[in-house]
């Protein structure tokens, strides 16, 4: 008769509470997602126009809303700028001498260095053909001179927004990323609630893609994508948000009071499904069985969660959402030093 699943957790629930070992750990940060450093500079914007008084007014403008701005006389002199340095976005105008704004667009879209680089095209051309081939080339947004400034602006802001939520979009979870992750808690800081943040990720998930290979990794992962969304989902207002750093990292904001009962449904309804993407025989003994380099036999058990909170309240507010990310990935820290699915709530400097 085959024996029961091996227990996770030497307790039967996972209540968040304060581990003995937090007060050492208030100085030893752990970095927190990996962040880009040139997220935090102004957006980079190209403007590729053969007409220098459109390209001084358009610099003025988008200069006057904090964009740092690079020009180009034509299509040819705009890929030698692009090659020396990156910009965020195009705004390309349709007609111009040597290669024009179609061209260059279309070139943009073949080179795997510059394909998502976002173009606006600035034409005076305003018929429905000519905004049809500019777009078809590959544009992402099309302006009519003359154009309103605030118009511009806000195309290119809207462009650039898109284009940034696009890119960090998890292809496997479809869950937003880093800097989405960021202005939903600066968010929550402006406004001037009270919120948590929590740094999920998988214990012993290198055993899964060791023992099964990365596809039934990524299983894994949509796995707990799934069930945290559904714990999302289940507490209700006020809503809670939802971001994948990559691989098998997630970050939850939620109120301080939603803590407990998300990550309670959480870790229930993920262990619930990783048991099922288990061989039998591993999910029945309650271990996977490795070779490691020289050979010999180590077991690894089934995979848990471990979450570190962060909390913000009137006793110790965070007003940098890199802190708050920070602290959580150094609480997340002290759960891996737990055994089982394990929550660990920062509860220091009078934190209730």
């Amino acid at each position: 008769m085959p024996s029961s699943p091996a227990p996770r957790s030497t307790a039967p629930t996972i209540p968040p509470r304060r581990s003995a070992a937090c007060g050492p750990w208030r100085n030893a940060r752990p970095p927190g997602p990996e962040v880009d450093p040139a997220s935090e500079r102004p957006d980079v914007i190209l403007v590729v126009d053969d007409d220098e008084d459109i390209a001084r007014f358009v610099e003025f403008n988008l200069r006057l809303h904090g964009f740092e701005v690079l020009h180009a006389s034509d299509g040819q002199e705009a890929l030698e700028v692009i090659e020396r340095q990156r910009p965020d976005l195009a705004v390309v105008d349709l007609m111009m001498p040597r290669i024009d704004g179609l061209e260059l667009t279309r070139r943009l879209r073949a080179d795997p260095m510059t394909s998502a680089l976002p173009v606006i095209m600035l034409t005076a051309k305003g018929m429905t053909v000519d905004k049809v081939n500019g777009l078809s080339a590959g544009a992402d947004d099309y302006l009519v001179k003359p154009f309103d400034t605030a118009e511009l602006v806000a195309r290119v802001s809207s462009t650039l927004r898109r284009n940034k939520e696009f890119r960090e979009v998890s292809p496997l979870t479809g869950l937003p990323g880093n800097s989405r992750i960021r202005r939903e808690i600066s968010d929550r800081v402006r406004s001037g609630a009270d919120y948590a943040v929590g740094y999920v990720d998988i214990d012993r998930f290198k055993s899964v893609n060791d023992r099964y290979g990365f596809v039934r990794g990524d299983e894994f992962i949509s796995a707990l994508a799934r069930s945290l969304h559904r714990a999302v989902v289940s507490i209700g207002l006020p809503p809670a948000f939802l971001g994948h750093v990559g691989g098998d990292d997630f970050v939850i904001v939620c109120a301080p009071e939603q803590v407990r009962p998300l990550t309670f449904r959480a870790v229930e309804d993920f262990e619930n499904a990783a048991d099922a993407l288990y061989d039998p025989v591993d999910r029945e003994r309650g271990f996977v069985e490795l070779k490691d380099r020289r050979g010999n036999i180590r077991r690894a058990a089934l995979v848990t969660l471990s979450i570190g909170v962060s909390l913000s309240d009137a006793n110790k507010r965070f007003t940098d959402p890199l802190e708050a990310i920070a602290v959580a990935s150094e609480m997340k820290s002290v759960a891996k030093s737990q055994p089982g699915s394990y929550v660990a709530v920062d509860r220091r400097r009078g934190v209730t």
